[in-house]
Formats: C-alpha cells, structure tokens, sequence
C-alpha cells in the first residue's frame, strides 16, 4: 500500500518545489557561508585594519544579532507577508556585508558584522517558519534535512573561499563575492516565495521587544566574561547569564506577548523536552572550536588537515540528516533516540584518544580519530530533522511560526553558552597554563568528558516524546 507520508528527494528538487528549496535553504547556506568565511579571514583583517583587542567581538556582536533577528523573524512575516519579509533579510545582510568589505576600521568592521547578523538571523528564521508555509507536511522531514545540511556544507566550502582570499592578500574580496550570491537569492525570492501567507490570524503579531533584549543581554553577559582568563569573572558571568534567562522564562510564561510558545519552558510538555534537546545537542558540538588547535599541537597535523578533520563534524551532520530524513515514524522514533548517544558517545571517545599523541605516531592513530568526529556530528543529524519536524507538530495551534523561529533562538543562544562554557573548561584545565601540547592534552580530556554530559541529558530527555503510537506502527506497516 502506498504510504501517504512518503516522499522522494525529487519530488523536493523538482519543478517549483526545487526552486522554493533552492531559495530556504539559500537563506540558511548564506547565513551559514559567511559565519565561516570570517572565522578564516579574521587575522587577515585584523593584521590590516588592527583592532587586535576586538577580535572576538566580531563573533559576539554576529551572534548576538542573529538571535535578535530570528526572534523578530515571525513579527517581520506577520507585518510584511512571508516575500517581503524575505527581501528585507537580504538587504539588511546585503548592506552589513558591503560595509564590511569597504570598513577602514575595526569599529565599522563590528558595526557591519552586527548588520551580518541581524540580516543573517532573520534569514534563518525565515527559512525555517516558511518550511511549513510553503511545503506540504510529507515534505517538511526532507526540506529540514536539506535546510540542515547548509550547515554541513558552509564547514566545507567557508573556510576554502576564506582561505584563498586571505592568502592572496585579498581579504575584502571575500566579502564582495557575497553579494552576487544575495541577489540571486532575492531573485528566487520574488519569483517563488508568496507575498502574502496562505492563511492569516487576523491579529497583529508583536514582537516581544523586552524579554529579546534581556536574552541578548544575558548572551553580551556571558561573551564578556569568557574573554577574562580569570575563572572567576567566567563563572560569575556564566551565573548571571544564567540567572537572566531563567528570570525571562519567568516573565515570558505570564507575558501576554510571548517569545517562546506556550510549554516551551516546561519539561512535562513535548516541546520543553524538544527544546531542551536541541538546546543540548547545539551545546555540545560547540567543542568543534577548539579541535583544529588540538589536532595542531597534540597531533601535528597541518592546519588545512586540522580543518578538515574538523570538518568532519559537520559532514556527519550532513550525512545524518540525509540518511533519517525519509525513514518512516517507527524507525524514526528509533533514529531520534538513537542520535544524543551517538554524539555522547563520540565525545567521550574524543576524551581519551585527542589528549594521546602516542595515537598519531602510529599506522593506526589517524583513523581511531576520523571515527569519533564523524560520530559526534553524525548522531545529531540523525534526530535533527525528525526533532525540528515534531516542533511544528507540538507547536500550539496559531503559535507555529513562534516555535519554529523559537528552534533558531534556542540553538544560536545554547551555540553562545557553549562557547562561554567551553573557553572556561579549557582555561580551567590548563589550556594556557602550563599551555602548549601538555595544556593542549589536559584541556582535551576536560573538555570533551564534560560536554559528553550535554547529548546524554538529551537522550534521557527525547524519550518521553517518541514513545511509538499505533498510528505511527499502521503507517510503517503500510
């Protein structure tokens, strides 16, 4: 019997349906591209605009930018109809990448970036609310793999476009070749995306201005802190973060107005526990930040072998997602349970074989390592896009372009926190004293057996919302 639910990848990419994706997951590709792309060029840039001392800020201010936008992302589709919505992304990301590419200092460098950031952050909103709009629900498994997998790939090619600038001394170029790309995508835009929403409320949607700036304020607090390297100033912001947040979901629970959707804080409802998931899992691969220096000192590995060892998380992302992506409800169950013990595994694995440079000296070393990477990545991606697709389903009726953007802020902010916590771990465990491949080997071991708690909590989470229905088993069987 044929499955109603069933759908094929070219039933995705074909006739309208390929140019829609093209245009979402170009939304997310563009947001994600750049984010690589600047992490490779940064010490170009800085070695010739200077402003040494504000390094990071071009990642706190971008990332802190994004969770605005793409918690504006429903208000801006509700005030402006899902096209023009789309439009406006682009030319705020398309007017913060040219003045990055033209900045004579680092201040106008971090005043583009926030622009990136903002425009990039809707973007991912966007893409994901418009899955739902745009697709039929047997495709939103697919589209979310698809969508996902812009991650995947942004590792990939990022760094290699960033590179080749940075190393012919061209670092503004980088910049430059962006904006083609976006105006393409604003073509896609106008000709594919409706400029209005299929079906309105009725009602204006607004934005929960307030409780956004507490959010982005508790994420400055805690990218702040992480630059001192006295532990102190690290946990003392990471509490008051903290602290800001729980304080928000206090007040969003009784706001008329809400950021998150109804049970988004609550572990008794499916979506808390969804959230809470990807909350954790977003956490826990942030350790990828410190695995190209790693690889470097403890290995000797070249720094374009680091980085695509490295790489190898995402492209387990990637490879994850595109496998789960079409299995039915009863395998599927079973892939998202799976997938957080999977990715635990994996780092606890990386926790005894990264700080063992005896592993590298040997005909075996390199391979013990591939598998492990690959894994972390891997095991996300294998519940991801059933995850995502279960938020719109346990999203409250007229809250589903709330729960979707509400995915995007949680991961953005959890991807903040991890940063924040990973630099304290690895500080704290001898990163820069003693320093070097002794320091390296300590902060490794630290570093990935404590994350390995963050994808283990989600695998106890994520059981109480796969538990198998007989719908779902009629369904597998048919």
């Amino acid at each position: 019997m044929h499955n109603p639910q069933a759908a094929s990848w070219s039933e995705l990419l074909s006739g309208r349906n390929g140019l829609r994706s093209l245009a979402l997951a170009g939304g997310v590709a563009l947001h994600a591209i750049n984010v690589y792309i600047v992490t490779t060029i940064l010490p170009s840039v800085v070695k010739d605009i200077g402003g040494l001392e504000y390094y990071a800020w071009n990642t706190t201010l971008f990332v802190v930018a994004s969770i605005l936008g793409s918690a504006l992302s429903p208000k801006g589709m509700d005030a402006f109809g899902p096209r023009h919505a789309f439009l406006l992304a682009i030319a705020v990301f398309a007017v913060g990448t040219t003045i990055c590419a033209a900045t004579p200092s680092m201040g106008w460098m971090l005043f583009g970036r926030t622009g990136q950031g903002l425009g990039g952050g809707l973007l991912l909103g966007l893409s994901y609310s418009l899955t739902r709009v745009v697709f039929e629900e047997r495709l939103w498994s697919r589209a979310m793999a698809l969508i996902s997998s812009m991650w995947g790939i942004a590792t990939l090619s990022g760094p290699a476009i960033g590179g080749i600038f940075a190393q012919t001394g061209h670092w503004r170029l980088a910049f430059w070749v962006v904006l083609p790309i976006a105006a393409f995508l604003a073509w896609l835009v106008v000709t594919q995306i409706a400029a209005k929403p299929a079906a309105t409320a009725g009602t204006a949607l607004k934005a929960p201005l307030g409780k956004i700036s507490l959010l982005v304020i508790s994420v400055l607090v805690v990218s702040v802190a992480s630059l001192s390297d006295q532990i102190i100033w690290n946990v003392v912001g990471i509490a008051i973060g903290f602290g800001m947040s729980i304080g928000l979901a206090r007040l969003d629970r009784q706001a008329q107005v809400k950021l998150m959707p109804t049970g988004a804080y609550s572990l008794k409802t499916p979506l808390g526990n969804l959230y809470a998931c990807v909350a954790l899992l977003s956490l826990g691969v942030t350790v990828e930040i410190f695995v190209p220096y790693f690889l470097q000192e403890i290995h000797g590995y070249t720094p374009l072998m680091a980085g695509y060892l490295t790489a190898l998380m995402a492209g387990g992302w990637t490879l994850g997602s595109l496998i789960s992506s079409s299995r039915q409800p009863v395998v599927a169950n079973r892939l998202v349970r799976c997938g957080p013990v999977v990715s635990s595994l994996s780092l606890a694995s990386l926790a005894v074989l990264m700080p063992l440079a005896p592993l590298s000296h040997s005909y075996i070393g390199d391979w013990w390592l591939i598998l492990p990477l690959l894994g972390v990545g891997f095991g996300i991606g294998i519940s991801w896009p059933h995850m995502l697709t279960r938020v719109f389903k346990a999203s409250p009726s007229g809250q589903e372009n709330i729960a979707s953007s509400a995915t995007i802020t949680i991961q953005l902010y959890a991807m903040a926190m991890g940063a924040a916590i990973a630099g304290m771990v690895a500080n704290a465990a001898g990163f820069t004293n003693p320093g070097g491949t002794p320091g390296a080997q300590q902060a490794a071991l630290a570093l990935f057996a404590v994350f390995t708690v963050a994808p283990a909590l989600a695998a106890f989470l994520i059981g109480g919302v796969v538990r198998p229905h007989k719908a779902d088993t009629v369904a597998e069987s048919a």
